[in-house]
């Protein structure tokens, strides 16, 4: 089984700004909800661990875990550019983060974000056929994590697919 989890709250997740790329810690509701979801998964012996070295997904995976936790770049958040920071409310329409052309503000395009993903995925499901992994990761990421093992949305709406704050997603590598 493979446990996709999106990081604790962070203050910015709070107020509503675009994380992205800058290194926000999780604030104290973050670290409980991770310590709830350790206590929600401790039971299971993860063979594998893999999260974000951004610090809000990173710190996450030690909580849930207290195992070897092994950084990968390809699970980190997109880069927002310019946008990092800001507060989403007033950025409305600033950009398309759907548009695959998109470049905008210095975004990461959408094509090279999604390849990463991709990469890491096909490495992990070939890997770690049968065996328990947990993953940690960023919103962003986690959309196009239930694109791949589900399908794109029928309607478009990539948001819907976004976890939570330390939501869990569970997908069956049999």
């Amino acid at each position: 089984m493979i446990y996709i989890v999106r990081h604790g709250q962070t203050n910015w997740n709070l107020e509503g700004r675009y994380q992205g790329r800058i290194d926000i810690e999780l604030n104290e509701k973050g670290i409980g909800q991770a310590e709830k979801i350790r206590e929600e998964l401790k039971d299971i012996k993860f063979d594998k661990i893999f999260a974000s070295p951004l610090k809000r997904a990173y710190r996450t995976a030690e909580i849930i875990s207290n195992g070897d936790i092994i950084k990968d770049e390809r699970l980190i958040e997109r880069c927002n550019g310019e946008l990092e920071g800001k507060l989403k409310e007033d950025c409305t329409d600033a950009v398309d983060f759907t548009d695959p052309n998109e470049k905008r503000f210095g975004i990461e395009p959408l094509p090279l974000f999604r390849k990463r993903i991709t990469d890491f995925l096909d490495d992990i499901v070939e890997k770690y056929k049968e065996k328990d992994i947990l993953v940690v990761t960023h919103a962003g990421v986690s959309i196009y994590i239930k694109c791949y093992f589900e399908g794109e949305p029928y309607d478009n709406n990539y948001s819907k697919l976004k976890l939570k704050n330390c939501e869990v997603l569970k997908i069956n590598n049999d």
